[in-house]
């Protein structure tokens, strides 16, 4: 892929005044206090009146860079409005994440991505005193390339290499999912129990001898949905029936030899990336467990995920109303080989509340609206509207960055690009995570010429204001807590 993240060490070593902030948190983190020395959560006390009174605060997970160190750092403030808020003498270091996940307004839990590698999770809370505290388990999640929510858990996913029990006659071992439950009140972590064949194999997962791996995770109606994005087919996968999985034509993309690095890493007798780069699946599930599994296919879209490295992120939404609605940024247009290139337009489709089928008559084309666009990321946006983060220019040319923000009416099928943000060509990067309440939306913005701000965007008229200052590097989600 050829967007990239901006590097903002390079600017914000610029800024004398960054670096001193810079260096005054990190030296503060060396001697921060531990998890043990944090102030432990106590009963509220009552107000004279015998009605305890609710500690509320906006959170703001945020990291200060200086040279080759960095401190992360959660910020609470009373407003997202105006004002300006410090890491100065202020707020909770931490060993930051990769995704930071609201759950209700009780729970901020960080995901940290570790490579191949177990990755870990904590939790935090706000205090009486309503500052941020770390809650007591940390624990190990498996490497994780999605994640959602459903009922009482947060669910990280990845795909990756079933039990050696499982092997074929050539060694050759078949995909599964990894997943880990993640508790959020217990703060426990439950990992897929790999002999649970029928639930968690992989292969063959949609009926065309692929491999898939699940983008997201989406309740509503007591349902669970998620994407089902085909991988190409493994070497399990090529050695059945003599390579029956292996579309005519498409012969020559399995892999003679091992090689490749990091997302892009391939072994001998696998061919990498969908052969079916015209269609989009869903699975939907009775719970958390994946169990109770149907699937549904439409040729309107592409596979429905936003695509950076190894992550997939998640591209299905549910409206107030119920009403589900599947966006696609037709990744596969930038696949090396034509035979892998999607013709499919980014687009979004329906699943009508309550409907485990698709909208017929649905559909609309979000390309069409953009002058060939596609977006690498989008969220719920409160009511029928929905916040796309989109590239600035087509996949068919280069250097294309995801510098942009629209808003897209699902009951209009219209696509509106957002007004009141700085220049485009000033914008480095947007929080991962936005913050919903009240009709509007609430985004961390970066620029190269000025702190991190957090805008307020009405969706029904796209249009964004400036509100809090953050004096940092990055911010990289905001959202609300109390208790």
């Amino acid at each position: 892929m050829n967007y990239q993240l901006v590097n903002f060490k390079k600017i914000y070593m610029e800024r004398k005044i960054m670096k001193m902030v810079a260096a005054t948190i990190i030296a503060a983190s060396l001697t921060a206090c531990s998890d043990s020395d944090n102030v432990a959560e106590t009963d509220q006390p009552s107000s004279p009146d015998n009605v305890e009174t609710r500690v509320e605060a906006f959170v703001l997970a945020t990291s200060v860079t200086d040279g080759d160190k960095t401190a992360n750092v959660l910020l609470t403030s009373g407003s997202l409005n105006d004002g300006s808020v410090s890491p100065v003498n202020n707020g909770l270091v931490n060993d930051g994440s990769t995704e930071w996940v609201f759950y209700g307004d009780k729970y901020l839990y960080a995901l940290t991505y570790n490579q191949g590698n177990a990755g870990t999770t904590r939790s935090y809370v706000l205090n009486d005193n309503g500052e941020m505290t770390a809650r007591s388990a940390e624990y190990k999640v498996t490497r994780f390339t999605s994640f959602g929510k459903f009922g009482d858990y947060i669910i990280s996913a990845s795909t990756g290499d079933g039990l050696a029990e499982y092997a074929d006659a050539n060694g050759n071992l078949p995909k599964m999912f990894l997943l880990t439950w993640l508790d959020v009140e217990q703060e426990t972590a439950t990992q897929s129990n790999s002999k649970q064949k029928e639930l968690y194999m992989s292969e063959n997962y949609c009926g065309n001898g692929e491999y898939a791996t699940l983008s997201g995770f989406l309740e509503s109606g007591g349902k669970l949905y998620s994407a089902a994005i085909g991988m190409g087919v493994s070497p399990y996968g090529y050695a059945i029936d003599g390579g029956k999985y292996i579309r005519p034509g498409f012969e020559d993309l399995v892999k003679q030899e091992s090689g490749g690095t990091g997302s892009g890493a391939y072994v001998k007798g696998e061919l990498t990336g969908t052969q079916y780069p015209d269609e989009c699946w869903v699975a939907i599930f009775d719970n958390e467990r994946l169990e109770g599994r149907k699937m549904i296919r439409t040729d309107k879209i592409s596979y429905a995920c936003g695509r950076y490295r190894s992550q997939y992120y998640q591209s299905i939404w549910a409206a107030d109303n119920g009403d589900i609605y599947v966006f696609s940024p037709s990744y596969a247009k930038t696949s090396t080989d034509d035979r892998q290139k999607t013709k499919l337009d980014a687009g979004v489709v329906r699943i009508k509340a309550g409907e485990t089928d698709f909208d017929p008559t649905y559909y609309y084309s979000l390309e069409a609206q953009s002058g060939g666009r596609s977006f690498l990321r989008c969220w719920h946006a409160g009511g029928n509207y929905f916040l796309m983060r989109m590239f600035d220019r087509p996949f068919s040319e280069s250097g294309y960055v995801a510098t942009q923000l629209a808003i897209f009416d699902a009951a209009t099928g219209r696509l509106t690009f957002v007004r009141g943000l700085p220049s485009a060509d000033t914008i480095t990067d947007f929080g991962k995570m936005p913050y919903v309440a009240d009709g509007y939306v609430y985004i961390p913005v970066m620029t190269s010429n000025a702190y991190p701000a957090i805008y307020r965007i009405d969706p029904a008229t796209a249009t964004a204001t400036k509100g809090l200052n953050v004096e940092t590097t990055t911010v990289t989600a905001v959202g609300k807590l109390s208790r």
